[in-house]
């Protein structure tokens, strides 16, 4: 089985964020030829023109140099080196392993709110695959213009003082044109970790907003599902959904692939407020995938891992991803799926009866942030990771 590795480089940073309730973008509406033949997502035919948030990152290096002092660096949670530091502008303070209070806490700013935004099924070959027909508005189908995109919604609230994440993966009926702002709810997937158990089988989640989740579906079918926050833009994030199929508790089959690209829309509101045609981003499902030579080579990191034993209970099931050892990743591009926006993912089983299960992002400047889920020969998990990596200079 090849050697998987993630991602933190030599001199990690720190995104700080500070997020704010949107107004009401302005933008203007380009009305284009009627389409013939093409595909397109739910607003196809248009685009927009949105006024740019602002993000506040930086690199603090006094964070670095407390950590030397201190000798705390193996303490550290978070997305690969995270620190804190006071409003009154004092040293940073390094947040630790056991702090695990204050880690949840973060995560549970950082992943409740409005993300808002487009969603796509694909294949298990990474295919796109079209809507229901009978969702379709019969002006493009009289256009005959192809949809693939899902408008969704996704409201999510975790209790910074209970550990207890709530959310629903809302997909809206598509529409033409502006009628966005008024679409109708067609399907909607409500999910909750923490207290009852319904049906999640693992839990991992870091401070910076990212988790994956393993959901117990009908019969065999699994839900693996992996959430990552983009480090360059906090308010930016994808889930890439596997669904897998368990036969004989031993062999494990990639069955398809959902996509979800999402934005941060401002505070939690249950859904009432829809970002219509004010959505930043677009229709996705039917662009071109990346490209293979773009996963191949070596990349270097070190990557936050979570152990999983028997789960027998809650706790067992709920863990925090914590920062281990640099280590190497070589890709060789053999069974990655490639998916529109930089995305892929896999799912590769080893001489030992181990099943693999990889999803990655490519960002900007030779980066990519991974994760990955580690099946056993009897198809329960046993390691999930979550990594920050960067592709050595010879491939980049």
């Amino acid at each position: 089985m090849a050697a998987f590795s993630v991602t933190a480089t030599t001199s990690p940073s720190s995104c700080l964020l500070q997020r704010h309730r949107f107004s009401t973008p302005s933008f203007y509406l380009h009305g284009s030829p009627r389409p013939q033949n093409k595909k397109i997502g739910i607003f196809g035919p248009f685009s927009f023109n949105l006024r740019r948030r602002t993000l506040m990152c930086a690199v603090n290096q006094d964070a670095m140099e407390a950590m030397k002092d201190t000798g705390e660096t193996d303490s550290l949670i978070g997305v690969l080196g995270e620190t804190d530091s006071h409003q009154d502008g004092s040293r940073t303070i390094p947040k630790v392993r056991n702090e695990s209070i204050e880690a949840w806490s973060q995560f549970a700013k950082r992943a409740s709110g409005e993300w808002d935004g487009f969603g796509a099924d694909f294949s298990n070959e990474g295919k796109a695959i079209e809507l229901p027909e009978s969702v379709v508005p019969e002006t493009y189908r009289e256009w005959e213009v192809k949809v693939f995109d899902w408008q969704t919604q996704c409201p999510t609230l975790a209790e910074p003082e209970e550990r207890v994440l709530q959310y629903k993966s809302i997909q809206l009926l598509p529409t033409v044109g502006c009628e966005a702002d008024a679409a109708t709810r067609y399907n909607v997937d409500e999910r909750k970790v923490g207290g009852e158990n319904n049906g999640l089988t693992a839990f991992a989640y870091q401070s910076s907003g990212s988790y994956v989740a393993i959901w117990q579906k009908k019969d065999n079918l699994l839900e693996l599902e992996y959430c990552l926050i983009n480090p360059q833009d906090c308010e930016s994030r994808v889930r890439i959904i596997q669904l897998i199929d368990v036969l004989n508790n031993t062999e494990i089959v990639l069955k398809g692939i959902k996509v979800y690209r999402e934005q941060w829309y401002g505070p939690f509101r249950n859904g009432d407020q829809l970002g219509g045609c004010a959505i930043r981003d677009s229709a996705f499902a039917s662009t071109a995938p990346m490209n293979a030579s773009d996963v191949t080579g070596i990349w270097k990191g070190s990557k936050a891992v979570a152990t999983f034993g028997t789960p027998n209970t809650v706790s067992e099931i709920f863990q925090e991803l914590f920062d281990d050892k640099v280590q190497n990743s070589v890709r060789d591009g053999d069974n990655n799926i490639l998916l529109p926006k930089q995305l892929w993912c896999s799912l590769k089983k080893s001489k030992e009866g181990e099943t693999l299960s990889e999803v990655g992002w490519l960002l900007d400047h030779g980066q990519a942030i991974t994760s990955s889920c580690l099946f056993s020969s009897t198809a329960k998990p046993q390691e999930i990771s979550i990594a920050l990596e960067t592709r050595a200079l010879e491939y980049a």
